[in-house]
């Protein structure tokens, strides 16, 4: 299976109806349901063996990673969550286990506002102990500080927050903090023009981006900050990381460096450029993709 092919076939002939205001393809769905803000809508899945280490990773944690990463999702929007639906199958008897899982689930939720609304439960066929994990979240955001993946200008600057790279093999997958409030704080100062967290690696992520919006992106590849113990082609490829990747027009860029106060990192990593549409490219107008690991695929 190529994920992203897959999904290439399957996205085009879904019909939408009036109320999606934007449909599959970017981090979140939004529909207008006539209330006034957007309803944000993302689902997540969490697996063992992909997405964590079963037999290594406290069940607690592994919950909220699952809760972590869908909120991932609505901060790339500009969002703010507010509910969330479990849909969670497994094989294993081990109720312990269980419940120390919707444990970490709910501390996580609580810690960041959300109410976990409903589920479903259900066993996995008999095998190797594994479980998957399916979480739907639900926030707001206001129709005009929506930001999208599409919304990219020539000229903009690129940022990204945090550090990148080696975050699955080191463990920093199951301990980030999703940028929620870098998020709101890029929608509300109208600063992003367009936006994505970083999932499945820098360089894909970019590329996702750039195709969106019909442009391309330039990475100044030595401004990309890397954390200690990874290299240069981990941090464009591994994924894992759930940092914010965004552009800003190029005369708000001082300006979000001065009304920038989180202790969150920012760092500018490069522009947008009308040419090669859809790609990502260094400075010197290598395709990136061809150098580098582009990134995780299913």
């Amino acid at each position: 299976m190529n994920e992203i092919k897959l999904l290439e076939k399957i996205l085009p002939v879904l019909k939408q109806d009036k109320n999606v205001v934007l449909g599959p393809g970017d981090d979140c769905s939004a529909l207008d349901l006539g209330t006034g803000d957007l309803l944000l809508l993302a689902v997540d899945q969490l697996i063992s063996g992909v997405h964590y280490e079963r037999l290594t990773t406290e069940p607690r944690i592994a919950g909220a990673k699952l809760l972590k990463r869908n909120l991932s999702d609505i901060a790339a929007m500009g969002g703010k969550a507010s509910w969330a639906l479990l849909a969670l199958a497994t094989n294993t008897d081990d109720e312990e286990y269980l419940l120390n899982f919707y444990d970490g689930l709910r501390v996580s939720a609580e810690k960041f506002g959300v109410s976990l609304c409903g589920g479903d439960f259900a066993s996995l066929a008999q095998g190797e102990t594994s479980e998957v994990a399916s979480l739907t979240i639900l926030g707001t955001v206001e129709r005009d500080l929506m930001c999208c993946r599409s919304g990219a200008q020539a000229g903009d600057i690129v940022f990204v927050t945090g550090a990148l790279g080696n975050s699955y093999e080191s463990g920093r997958h199951l301990t980030f903090e999703p940028r929620l409030a870098e998020g709101r704080f890029l929608a509300e100062g109208a600063y992003a023009n367009a936006m994505i967290d970083i999932s499945d690696g820098l360089l894909l992520d970019a590329q996702r981006m750039a195709k969106a919006s019909e442009l391309a992106v330039m990475l100044e590849l030595e401004t990309i900050p890397v954390n200690a113990d990874a290299s240069l082609e981990q941090a464009l490829g591994d994924g894992e990381d759930y940092e914010l990747l965004f552009c800003v027009p190029a005369d708000k860029a001082e300006m979000l460096g001065k009304e920038w106060s989180f202790e969150t990192a920012l760092t500018s990593i490069g522009v947008i450029r009308a040419n090669p549409p859809g790609e990502v490219v260094s400075f010197d107008g290598d395709d990136l993709s061809k150098r580098f690991k582009k990134g995780y695929e299913h």
